[in-house]
């Protein structure tokens, strides 16, 4: 069990991992997960690039500066570009999650990183050790107070993705064990993002990775410089887990360091097949098993769901507003939509996810049939599971269970269905052959010793 050594803040701890990280280099199933997100981080920045959302960062952002835009022509400076790639990459919904506590870190702790190695001119292996830094951070965060962040009205993506971007940020950038925990300290000052998105869906969940990336840059950057942040960020009396979980739990702090630098918890990050919420895509799973046996969604009477308690006040309530969702956005976050548009279409992709299909009459009628069901026995957090039981006008009685999330370590994406997915939302951004190609080629030589982050085959 790695623990701290007596006096040693658990922030100087996580310090010292990642300043060995970057002599050491992750191992190669680590370097593994990291190409995967770089792949899918750059398919869903292209896929949300003409998006409104994306368009007003732009808008509100200084031009000018060396760090790409993925997808734009222009360049920009290293926080806005961490901003900026953040969002795009989170946007849709549609990127890496973890199991334990869903926190996405690929769209967070990549753009900050990349942003700063171009910024910089940094090789390829400062990239691939700040991102396994941040991400492995990340997912250990997670597992500290599972359900307890999102109880107390904050995004874990957020809070948690400040010191994940932080850490990642800081490894790139080679600062040592002192300024590292200095940095964290920082960022504990600069999380934020509470959950009210929820309540219209609104832009600001969209908006939460890439202020954590921007967050990442800026307190790296300003431990470098000497600024001072309290080692104890992680388990002081007023620290990190006191502030963002209203201190109703005692918080599992062994997590953050048992088997740190050799027991890998980001092997378990899991990429997303369908362009929804995390907690939706087993239901989806359900819902597509179920119309491969024929069902006929106009002959659907009711649907029951047995769902996890901690999913309730996020994916099903309130239900009345779940099953007719504002727009395409609050449409992510409702599993009656996520089952009636998977049940009548066949998919779940980008395309079920717009404002004219969240106002479709037939996908509405079928969602109001949708109702859930408190399982004591459901193992949420640690498990995301679905299930559907489907009555029909005529008494027919069909039913099915996804045990695990697909995507997940149970049943993880293949190459091949992680670079469809990234090529089909290159394309839904409009990225010919040739830049996707370009981008493919990018990735795989990401790590070579000494050859600089260059992104610039990413702007077209």
């Amino acid at each position: 069990m790695s623990l701290p050594e007596p006096g040693e803040a658990l922030a100087e701890r996580i310090g010292r991992f990642a300043a060995a990280l970057r002599e050491e280099r992750p191992p190669a199933a680590v370097a593994e997960v990291v190409r995967r997100q770089l792949l899918d981080v750059a398919g869903l920045c292209v896929a949300a690039r003409h998006e409104p959302y994306v368009r007003a960062l732009l808008e509100a952002a200084d031009r000018g500066g060396p760090c790409t835009v993925i997808g734009h022509p222009h360049g920009l400076g290293a926080l806005e570009a961490a901003l900026v790639n953040g969002t795009a990459a989170h946007g849709e919904d549609f990127d890496d999650t973890f199991e334990g506590t869903p926190v996405h870190a690929g769209a967070v702790v990549v753009p900050a990183v990349l942003a700063v190695c171009e910024a910089q001119r940094l090789s390829g292996t400062h990239a691939l050790a700040g991102v396994a830094a941040g991400v492995e951070l990340m997912c250990r965060m997670a597992l500290v107070t599972p359900t307890a962040i999102h109880r107390a009205g904050f995004h874990p993506t957020a809070v948690i993705g400040a010191l994940g971007a932080t850490l990642g940020v800081g490894t790139a950038m080679a600062l040592d064990e002192r300024d590292l925990a200095s940095a964290l300290g920082i960022a504990g000052s600069l999380a934020s993002g509470i959950i009210e998105y929820l309540a219209e869906g609104t832009w600001t969940k969209r908006l939460h990775a890439g202020w954590a990336a921007q967050c990442g840059v800026r307190a790296a950057r300003l431990a470098r410089a000497g600024f001072a942040g309290p080692r104890t960020v992680l388990e002081g009396r007023h620290g990190f887990f006191t502030a963002f979980t209203n201190g109703d739990v005692e918080p599992d702090l062994s997590q953050l360091t048992h088997g740190l630098g050799t027991e890998w918890r980001m092997e378990g990050v899991a990429f997303k097949p369908y362009a929804c919420g995390t907690m939706a895509q087993p239901f989806i799973d359900c819902a597509l098993a179920l119309r491969a046996t024929g069902i006929d969604p106009g002959t659907v009477e009711s649907i029951r769901c047995d769902v996890g308690e901690g999913t309730v006040h996020r994916l099903w309530e309130p239900l009345g507003d779940k099953r007719n969702p504002a727009n395409a956005y609050a449409a992510k976050f409702s599993v009656p939509y996520a089952i009636a548009v998977a049940l009548i279409e066949g998919a779940a992709g980008l395309e079920q996810f717009t404002d004219a299909k969240a106002r479709d009459a037939g996908i509405r009628a079928l969602a109001k049939t949708v109702g859930y069901r408190v399982d004591p026995e459901n193992e949420y957090p640690a498990n995301y599971t679905g299930h559907l039981r489907v009555t029909l006008r005529d008494g027919r009685v069909a039913e099915h269970r996804q045990r695990h999330l697909r995507g997940g370590r149970r049943e993880p994406l293949t190459d091949a269905e992680l670079d469809a997915k990234f090529e089909a939302n290159a394309r839904f951004g409009g990225w010919s052959e040739g830049l996707v190609a370009r981008a493919r080629d990018l990735v795989a030589g990401i790590d070579v010793e000494d050859r600089r982050v260059e992104l610039t085959p990413l702007r077209g």
